[in-house]
Order: C-alpha cells, then sequence, then structure tokens
C-alpha cells in the first residue's frame, strides 16, 4: 500500500522560505514521477510542480517558475519542494501525489497521479 506523508508546512511572512518533504513507502520509488499540487479555500487543486523518476525533468506552473524548485532523493523515497520568495497567493494546503504507472516523463494532470498523501497546510501572511 502506497503511503505518502508530507511535512514541512507553516505559516511564513511574505518574501519567505519553506521546504516541504513528501516521504513514500510502499511502492518503488525510483521507477515513479511525482508531482506537488496546492489547493486553497474554494479552488481547484491544481498542480505546482512535477519530477520525473530520475530527477533530470521538471515543470512548474507559471505561478511559482524562479521561485520554487522541485527534488527529489531516491535513496531516501523523498521528494522536495523549495519554496522561495512567498507570496500570500501561495497560501494553499499542499498535497505530493505519485504516477499512477512506471513511466519515463514528467505527468501534470492530476488524473495520472494514483495515490496522494494527506496535505501540509502553507499560510504566507502579507
Amino acid at each position: 500500500q502506497v503511503q505518502l506523508v508530507e511535512s514541512g508546512g507553516g505559516l511564513v511572512q511574505a518574501g519567505g522560505s519553506l521546504r516541504l518533504s513528501c516521504a513514500a513507502s510502499g511502492l518503488t520509488f525510483p521507477t515513479r514521477a511525482m508531482g506537488w499540487f496546492r489547493q486553497a479555500p474554494g479552488k481547484e487543486r491544481d498542480i505546482v510542480a512535477a519530477i520525473n523518476r530520475g530527477g533530470s525533468s521538471t515543470y512548474y506552473a507559471d505561478s511559482v517558475k524562479g521561485r520554487f524548485t522541485i527534488s527529489r532523493d531516491n535513496a531516501k523515497n523523498t521528494v522536495y519542494l523549495q519554496m522561495n520568495t512567498l507570496k500570500p497567493e501561495d497560501t494553499a494546503v499542499y498535497y505530493c501525489a505519485v504516477d499512477r504507472f512506471v513511466r519515463e516523463g514528467v505527468r501534470t494532470a492530476k488524473s495520472e497521479y494514483g495515490s496522494w498523501g494527506q496535505g501540509t497546510q502553507v499560510t504566507v501572511s502579507s
């Protein structure tokens, strides 16, 4: 059974930084692409960043390009999201997710992900 556990969320002032972590178990982690999504109150859950299984290819939503960095450590079964220059509009619950299938490439659609973490709250004050 796949389990994803996010950590690292919290309250930060605008302009600050946070680093989210997602520890995975119950799967062969290096064979799966991973993604980070976020959901603000009353809004859809949207892709923030994604990374292929080897860590060589990444995707970022336009709203976070240049500020957020996704990375992974396959030896630790963990994916990270470094968030810098945070803005109040980054406030949301952040979720990590794992690709449904063993395949190459970066996944950007929610439907392509099969397992999700419980989420971690990120709140950015102005």
